[in-house]
């Protein structure tokens, strides 16, 4: 039928930005997948599933704001990262030469999430709804891995008890190698039994490090082990609620890609270097018997850059470090000069400086690792009208279920 009767019906050809499928006629519908027919009427919308539409595996999609894509297959989330980089590349007028094969992390892999809780009656603790400050109590989840999710109960009831009526607190929790680390923000721990409830609970749950976090900062309440991951066979020491890759497998795919990318590279530049995830990797080199690289890696993280750099030397890997705000004072041409490449991962609003000295540097090869398409689009449009080629691309799906895109992007002269 046509469009303005009352049954116009419609396939979805595409999915958006974030996730809604779109008509040919460019209508979006939350939840449809492509393929999918939906029908435009006077009493609503309603989505004939196609067969390409998938079955939820949670309870909870699609009201937590957790997953958008849970609708969808594999093969369709890969072209949907994929189209998500390539589109936003094609606005800048910048072509990759080659699009590798989409990393996908499995399913309840996710070693790091911030969760929200508030005390209302009963205690609710989970993420929030889509588009919404409402908070999804969630009893199931798909993308945790295992010993996250396994101290959600118990974080409700500690919560319920350690809670004033109406009061919100924040839970970041993250799998180190060590054990999970707990930071809780708005918590209170100055009084004698609230301080015993908080280090008896992470007694409990062998938990490797529990701190909270007020009006003066972060208080660690208990350390039983200290909190580690282990970046290119090297031991970091990590800070309360650090930054660091959502998963481990999604952190191997970018890892491999900057190696790949950089290849023999003798001198290498990390900029916004976090606690080291490209930068100790590089300094032991790409293949078994091969010889690192001499690495300068830079962030105005300071307790990451501190923490990197205790393990570079311990290690005694070729890596200096340096805290340095790149948004304010990014590297210089003449700076980046002595280097044989350089690899660059902004948080998402990029590096639209950093990729300005960069592109009027003389660089052989630059790395630029984001997660954000948009930002990355155009400081890759700053990049090719400085001279460099976009030679390889790899997408990567860390966050499974999620319109979160990340991606790794080889740049050469």
């Amino acid at each position: 039928m046509n469009a303005g009767t009352s049954d116009d019906a419609q396939e979805i050809v595409r999915l958006a930005a974030r996730g809604d499928g779109v008509t040919a006629d460019g209508r979006f519908v939350i939840g449809a997948a492509v393929g999918d027919r939906v029908h435009f009427g006077s009493d609503g919308t309603r989505i004939e599933p196609g067969p390409r539409h998938a079955v939820p595996p949670c309870r909870h999609f699609p009201d937590c704001g957790g997953c958008q894509l849970q609708h969808i297959g594999d093969a369709d989330h890969a072209d949907f990262v994929r189209d998500r980089i390539v589109r936003a590349l094609a606005h800048a007028g910048v072509t990759p030469g080659e699009v590798m094969p989409v990393a996908m992390s499995p399913p309840r892999t996710r070693r790091r999430a911030a969760l929200r809780a508030v005390r209302r009656g009963g205690l609710v603790l989970g993420f929030n709804a889509e588009g919404s400050h409402r908070i999804v109590d969630i009893v199931q989840c798909e993308v945790l891995g295992p010993a996250l999710f396994a101290l959600v109960d118990p974080l409700r009831r500690l919560l319920h008890v350690a809670l004033a009526e109406g009061q919100g607190a924040g839970v970041t929790l993250t799998d180190s190698d060590s054990g999970v680390d707990v930071l809780l923000a708005n918590v209170a721990a100055d009084r004698l039994d609230r301080i015993e409830r908080l280090t008896d609970f992470a007694r409990a749950h062998d938990l490797a490090r529990l701190s909270v976090e007020g009006a003066h900062g972060v208080e660690t309440l208990l350390e039983a082990r200290a909190p580690v991951l282990t970046m290119g066979g090297v031991a970091v020491p990590l800070p309360p609620a650090p930054f660091l890759q959502a998963t481990r497998e999604g952190e191997a795919a970018l890892v491999a890609a900057v190696l790949a990318a950089v290849g023999d590279a003798g001198r290498v530049a990390d900029l916004f270097c976090g606690l080291g995830t490209f930068a100790l990797p590089l300094s032991l080199g790409a293949l078994p018997l091969s010889r690192g690289a001499r690495v300068l890696a830079a962030d105005a993280a300071g307790p990451a850059v501190a923490a990197l750099a205790v393990a570079a030397r311990s290690a005694g890997r070729p890596v200096t470090t340096a805290h340095r705000d790149l948004f304010r004072r990014p590297l210089t041409a003449a700076e980046l000069e002595p280097f044989d490449a350089v690899v660059f991962d902004p948080p998402r609003a990029g590096a639209q400086a950093q990729s300005a000295a960069l592109a009027a540097s003389k660089v052989p090869v630059v790395v630029a690792v984001s997660c954000n398409p948009s930002t990355f689009a155009r400081d890759a449009q700053r990049l090719v009208e400085g001279g460099y080629r976009l030679d390889r691309l790899w997408p990567v799906a860390q966050f499974r279920w999620s319109t979160h895109v990340e991606l790794v992007a080889e740049f050469r002269r």
